[in-house]
């Protein structure tokens, strides 16, 4: 019986420890808390589960070794101390994860060690990647240039869970998406290529009807460097290059209104006997009185917008006490945020994708494609999140003990000796896309 090996026992790592103890692997599962794993793990007679933390580097080598894999679902920071084990005990690694430097420089020692350590085997990144790379492998094999690019990805909840002005639930911490909210943005559109500055980041906004009839319209801005995807997917005759972020509507406007306001700023403040006004109004330099007012006027919004309306949902022009003494606004969002905005307990969730392209080939015909995925939770057992960001790993994971990924290093799945046979088998989950070809240029994004 194979072994694997699972750091993590955070929220979306049900559907991996579910299915690969249904396919007859045995598993040790770790977290901070050994509860944690417990929970996740049930009594299953193949899994085992214990406490361990990143700084117990000796107890990791020995996991690591005594194991066929490793899959990391530890935060990302941790992962080059998990790699670094792998490559030392030449065992196999998996994550969901971006490659970040720390673990790109070790792809000569993975493969000196005989090793594949896979990463960005989740939803994004991971199946944004596969269903991009078999169409732009599909163009390119008719001789085709990709010349624009678009690759759309949100986590949303479902519509008849919408029910707050953000068009937002959290099933997991929020302060990752509000610290990526204080991103700078770069991306190529039509030749030029377009800086985005964090300040910036939501007021360069643009709509989509591709879902219209099961979601209503929605929003999608800028996702960080899209600069880099014209080497990783290897398309550099692209004149557009774009990856954003899907969001229910006025999720935009009332973010930039808080970011105009300073409210995501990680700078330690003494907050001691304050109210949420009143920390509103130290933030933007105004009377308490008149901090709802200040605040329309310092973001650009009318007081009567969305934006002033969410902020003011959201408890920042509240006289309650915050019971906080040195602290910062960020840590305060994320507090109110996962206070007021949480997915219950029998909420479904939702993961949309979208990728348009345009396509041009020798003799001269263009056609624009698109690939669709919407994908619902079960208010009854796995999120929406959680079974796309992890089942994609435990299908690579298999993929990886069976033999069927031999290549060693440090890959991403954008070749299609990785993502057709990890997309073939994701089939049989029920998680697929749906492309069309052969649509007009009026289908393409403007």
């Amino acid at each position: 019986m194979k072994k694997i090996l699972i750091l993590g026992a955070g929220l979306v790592a049900r559907p991996i420890i579910r299915d690969l103890l249904n396919k007859g692997y045995a598993l040790t599962v770790t977290s901070l808390e050994e509860s944690e794993a417990k929970t996740l793990t049930g009594n299953h007679p193949n899994a085992k589960t214990m406490s361990w933390t990143v700084d117990q580097t000796d107890l990791l080598d020995q996991l690591v070794a005594d194991h066929d894999l490793t899959v990391s679902l530890i935060p990302w920071l941790h992962h080059p101390v998990v790699a670094k084990s792998c490559v030392k005990n030449k065992k196999n690694m998996v994550t969901t994860s971006y490659v970040k430097p720390a673990i790109a420089v070790l792809d000569q020692p993975a493969k000196d060690a005989g090793i594949i350590i896979l990463n960005e085997c989740g939803l994004d990144p991971g199946l944004d990647h596969m269903g991009a790379m078999r169409i732009i492998d599909h163009v390119h094999s008719k001789g085709g240039k990709v010349k624009e690019f678009y690759s759309l990805c949100g986590a949303l909840p479902a519509p008849e869970a919408n029910d707050n002005l953000f068009g937002y639930k959290f099933s997991w911490s929020p302060k990752g998406v509000v610290l990526a909210s204080g991103n700078d943005a770069v991306y190529k559109k039509h030749g030029k290529i377009v800086e985005v500055e964090a300040i910036n980041l939501f007021k360069d906004r643009f709509s989509i009807f591709d879902f219209e009839k099961e979601t209503g319209r929605l929003e999608v801005y800028p996702n960080r460097n899209s600069l880099d995807y014209l080497e990783i997917y290897k398309i550099p005759e692209a004149e557009t290059m774009f990856r954003g972020t899907i969001r229910f509507p006025y999720w935009c406007e009332i973010l930039d209104a808080v970011k105009a306001c300073d409210l995501i700023s990680q700078d330690s403040k003494d907050f001691t006997g304050k109210s949420y006004a009143e920390m509103t109004a130290m933030m933007i330099h105004c009377p308490v009185a008149e901090v709802k007012a200040a605040a329309a006027k310092k973001s650009g919004y009318d007081i009567n917008s969305e934006a002033i309306k969410g902020m003011e949902w959201l408890g920042l022009f509240s006289d309650e006490k915050m019971n906080r003494t040195l602290d910062s606004p960020f840590e305060v969002i994320a507090f109110l945020m996962i206070d007021k905005m949480p997915l219950k307990e029998k909420e479904r969730d939702m993961n949309v994708m979208l990728h348009v392209l345009l396509a041009e080939y020798p003799d001269g015909s263009r056609e624009v494609i698109k690939s669709k995925m919407l994908d619902f939770g079960s208010s009854e057992t796995d999120t929406a999140i959680a079974r796309n960001v992890t089942l994609p790993a435990s299908v690579a994971v298999q993929l990886v003990v069976e033999g069927k990924l031999p290549m060693k290093g440090v890959y991403r799945p954008t070749m299609p000796e990785i993502y057709n046979p990890i997309l073939d088998r994701l089939a049989e989950y029920g998680i697929t896309t749906y492309e069309t070809f052969g649509l007009p240029e009026s289908e393409m994004i403007k």
